[in-house]
């Protein structure tokens, strides 16, 4: 800072007014150093979210991928459960009339 200058009433007036624009000036600093913080900020923000978004896309294609796989799965399952009842269907029949063939005791 200055040293005062010689001369009374002048002199308190501008030591004064020095501090007030050392304080300002202080203010002004520590607002631009807020604002460079917040821009860093907001470009890990703004990189995060796009991870994010990436990430998201990345598991829609996945999720898509899993339930075409799953339609597949059921499909087989209803076929192969269809060929099983008409398996035990025919098996029964079979059986049944091997029964009827079987002399019967009694």
């Amino acid at each position: 800072m200055s040293k005062p200058i010689p001369g009374g009433m002048m002199s308190s007036r501008l030591d004064d007014a020095l501090k007030r624009l050392d304080g300002a000036l202080g203010l002004l600093e520590a607002s631009i150093a807020r604002r460079l913080e917040a821009e860093r900020s907001r470009g890990s923000l703004e990189t995060e979210l796009q991870i994010m978004q990436d990430d998201r896309a990345r598991l829609a294609v996945e999720l898509d991928g899993a339930l075409t796989r799953l339609a597949r799965f059921e499909a087989v399952t209803d076929d192969v459960g269809r060929r099983v009842a008409s398996a035990m269907g025919a098996v029964r029949g079979v059986l049944e009339r091997a029964r009827a063939l079987e002399p019967q005791d009694g």
